[in-house]
């Protein structure tokens, strides 16, 4: 108990950051869309940079990306034929974004930084750029229902630049190349900036929270999928893999736990709005999600990794 008391005092700063957005959001009309462009271009490429080539590269390693990538897309497809059934005609195909992917960037990397310090946040965010590559292709066509094509959704790839963040830390920390040490504190600052305005940016789309709409039962399906299915697979092959593969460590093992316990990705909403898919349903549905997360996301870091 004491220690559960202890981790929730560590997180309380990112609590308060929150709190702190959705004041600038309330009473200084700020934009959360202008930061978070900020955030995906500038900001979150050179946090995946700078995490990937601090990183102790191995192939076990560099597969990562690919093993939650496969994770998120099973997890989505499964959803998706349930949803098929239970309500196809109130948004089944935005299920499979809803549950695969999380918001793993805004929410996820400030915590496992808290948690995990510098070298657990490399291989979380290594593994956190699977569930990215999953929300831009396979994500992003289950959910366009055939109006965007295979070529659609590799353009959408092709511009994340996050991705070429990713390949060119491999390619120079392979080299045994590391982070100039004059350019060492502008990417820990970057860092920095990443922690305090994702967290910002939770604040203020929680301010424009204004009830759930639509059908309950892609909510209920997206919160179950999101907050119950995730972690289980987690928890299974976390098992699987320390009982019978050993291919991976605690490390590998906390960052997969973590990243299937974040709420439902932002982007999911964007997504929504950009194919018209009921995008109040869905955006309902993730700020709630968000809300949710604020009480879930303590009690399950206590349970698992105290």
């Amino acid at each position: 108990m004491l220690a559960a008391l202890a981790l929730l005092y560590k997180l309380l700063p990112l609590y308060v950051t929150v709190g702190l957005g959705w004041l600038a959001g309330r009473y200084l009309e700020a934009s959360g869309r202008h930061i978070a462009g900020i955030m995906m271009y500038i900001v979150t490429p050179s946090v995946v940079f700078a995490g990937v080539m601090r990183a102790p590269l191995s192939a076990e390693v560099i597969a990562l990306p690919f093993l939650t990538f496969g994770v998120c897309s099973l997890l989505g497809w499964l959803h998706l034929l349930i949803a098929r059934r239970w309500f196809p005609q109130s948004g089944a195909n935005m299920i499979p974004l809803a549950v695969g992917t999380g918001n793993t960037g805004y929410f996820g990397i400030p915590v496992a930084l808290l948690l995990f310090g510098e070298q657990g946040l490399s291989i979380y965010i290594v593994c956190m750029l699977g569930t990215t590559l999953f929300e831009t292709s396979v994500g992003f066509y289950l959910a366009a229902r055939g109006r965007f094509g295979i070529r659609d959704c590799l353009l959408k790839v092709a511009r994340l630049l996050s991705l070429y963040a990713f390949f060119l830390a491999v390619l120079l920390n392979s080299s045994g190349l590391s982070i100039p040490e004059a350019f060492v504190p502008l990417f820990d600052n970057l860092r920095g900036a990443y922690s305090v305005f994702g967290m910002m940016i939770i604040g203020m789309s929680i301010l424009s929270f204004q009830g759930l709409a639509g059908d309950l039962r892609f909510t209920g399906l997206a919160l179950l999928g999101k907050f119950v299915s995730w972690p289980l697979m987690a928890l299974a092959l976390c098992w699987f893999d320390s009982h019978v593969t050993q291919l991976y460590g605690q490390d590998v093992y906390q960052a997969i736990l973590l990243i299937s316990i974040t709420p439902i990705a932002a982007n999911t909403v964007v997504i929504a709005t950009l194919l018209d898919t009921h995008p109040r349903q869905v955006a309902g549905t993730a700020l709630l999600s968000t809300l949710v997360a604020l009480v879930y996301i303590p009690l399950m870091i206590s349970w698992i990794f105290v």
